[in-house]
This record gives C-alpha cells, structure tokens and sequence, in this order.
C-alpha cells in the first residue's frame, strides 16, 4: 500500500513573554551611580495633594518606582528596607499638618533630611488646561530630567546643602558624551534671597529652527502632503501672508548650533531656537528644617528656632505624623 504524504505542517514558534528590562543601577558612560527615588506620602493626605504626589513621581521617571503602593501600616522602616535591593538613593516624603503641607528631601540610608514647608502649589493638570496648546509627547519621560539652580548662594550652609541634595537627586551628564535627543526636560529651582522662597518649575524643551517658517516646519514634521488646490504654484505656499516671514520671536529666543541631528527639522551644524514650555507640577517651596539622619537626628538648621537639638521641636511641624507602627509591612512596589 501506498503512504499517504503527510501534509506540511507549519511549525509552531511559542513566543515568550517579553521580560521588563531591569534598570542599570550604573551610568555606562560616566560609570557613576544613577539615583532613583521613592516618592510617599506619611499620614493622610486630601485629593490634591495625592494628585502632586503622582506628578511627582511622573517627574522622577524614570529613575522612580511609578506604582509604588502604600499602606496604612507601612512606616519609615518598610520603605527603607525596599529601598536598599532596589538602589533607591532618595526619599521624596509629602505631609499635611493642620496649617501646610510639607515636603520633606532625604538620602538614604543615613540622611540627611531637608523639610520644606509648600506655600503654593499647582498640579500639572492645572497648568495644562491654562494653556492654549498644552505640550506633552508620549516619549517626554523616557529620559531623566536636567536641573537647573539659580540663586543659591555658595557661601550659605543651609543652601549648599540643598544645592548638593538637589543636584545629587538627577542623573549626572557628560556634555561630551550626552545624545541631545535626550535632553527633553528641565527642572528650575530658583531662589529668592529676599523672600526666602524656592520656585519648583518643571518644563519641557523644544527646539525650532532659526529661519524656517512655521508652514514649512510642520510639513516636514506631519509627513503629509498639503493642500495645495486652491494656489496657482507651490511656491504661494511658501511664501503665503502670516508664513513666509514668521519665526516666533527667534530673536528674542536663546539660540544653539547643534552638534547631532535631533527629528527631522533639526539638524546638525544649524542653529535653532531653545524654547522652555512648562508641564508642571509647579511649587513655592520654603526651607524650614534639616537633620542630620534620616528624618531624624541632630538639627542643623531650622528656620522656627535654633539649631543643635534633636527631634521635632516646631509648633509648625507637630502633627505631622502619627506613630510608626514597629510591626509595619512591606510596601509593594512596581516600576512602570
């Protein structure tokens, strides 16, 4: 008898399930530690500030752990005992007393502790609807974000020592080596001497070229063909009233020649136009306290009364915790 010929049989690829890649707890290039943070809040917090913790986190991408869960028994002791296999280097902890909210700056494991007392604030969701065209790209926290310091006067303990937190918190860069393609946010910290006050401001970074029109610009950008039936040549296109001269204030603009092409509009060896356009979240910040641990120790500044002793000593820093719970759990933590 005759075999039947098998039919082909198409084989079978079983894919696996794509594993989340690990973040390098070391800068390849620079071949420093890279900072990543945990941001919580202590105590219960009302709606928007829950909000300002959330755009907090968003802030810290990607270096953070986004979907960090809390709960009510977890104490200092839990989130420090994460925070070590993780390489987690900082702790952004929110509070609310009676009269402010507060938001206190901590290295871990051993401190120090900067508490800043929050005067104002406005959430990132704010910001965006006071904005006619609101700017948030869907790869604007892939990267970490810059810092930038203004006004911190090197002569000053209490604001060196803040400078230093605060530079510390960020990914350090290599101008040599750093892709512009990267460079996508900013933070602004500024400080008023007269006032007291640090503003918080987070934006992101957009790059023009100097000298092409905006119609031009967003044909090469939209990969679209234009309508082009109601002009007798293309080149009314161009040179169309509103178009052909418009540069957004190029002049008035900061200016760089860039080393890399960075999109399609902007390209090397050709200047273009730095433009900040703020996403938020936005803050008034007041230094009022810093110890040397972890939320504890010795006072080496406070702004209330003097430095020197040890624990909270301020009417504007009492209740703002309840009691740790020495059997607290593990938070549990995710990174998107």
């Amino acid at each position: 008898m005759r075999k039947k010929k098998q039919g082909f049989r198409r084989p079978v690829i079983i894919k696996k399930p794509k594993q989340p890649q690990e973040q390098p707890s070391v800068d390849p290039i620079t071949g420093k530690k890279i900072p990543k943070s945990f941001v919580f809040s202590r105590g219960k917090l009302p709606a928007p500030l829950k909000q300002l913790q959330m755009d907090l986190r968003k802030l810290m991408l990607p270096y953070t752990a986004l979907s960090l869960r809390e709960k009510k028994r977890n104490n200092l002791r839990d989130f420090l005992n994460v925070a070590g296999p993780m390489g987690v280097t900082h702790f952004f902890i929110l509070s609310k007393t009676a009269t402010s909210p507060y938001l206190r700056v901590a290295t871990t494991p051993q401190g120090p502790t900067l508490t800043f007392k929050i005067h104002e604030y406005s959430l990132a969701a704010d910001i965006a609807r006071s904005q006619l065209h609101p700017r948030c790209p869907k790869d604007l926290f892939k990267s970490s974000a810059l810092i930038v310091l203004s006004g911190f006067v090197s002569g000053d303990p209490p604001l060196q020592l803040t400078t230093n937190m605060f530079q510390n918190i960020f990914p350090t860069i290599d101008v040599k080596t750093v892709k512009l393609s990267t460079c996508q946010r900013i933070v602004l910290l500024n400080y008023n001497k007269d006032t007291k006050l640090i503003d918080f401001r987070h934006y992101s970074i957009r790059l023009q070229p100097v000298g092409v029109s905006r119609r031009i610009r967003k044909l090469v950008q939209s990969h679209q063909v234009p309508d082009l039936r109601n002009l007798l040549d293309v080149s009314n296109f161009v040179t169309k009233a509103g178009y052909g001269s418009e540069s957004e204030a190029d002049e008035e603009a900061a200016t760089v020649t860039l080393s890399s092409d960075i999109g399609r509009v902007n390209r090397a060896s050709t200047k273009s136009a730095v433009k900040l356009h703020e996403v938020g979240p936005r803050m008034t910040l007041q230094l009022v306290r810093i110890e040397k641990g972890l939320c504890s120790g010795e006072v080496l500044f406070s702004e209330y009364g003097k430095a020197g002793g040890k624990g909270k000593s301020d009417d504007e820093m009492q209740g703002e915790e309840d009691e740790e719970d020495q059997d607290g759990e593990h938070p549990e933590d995710s990174e998107d």
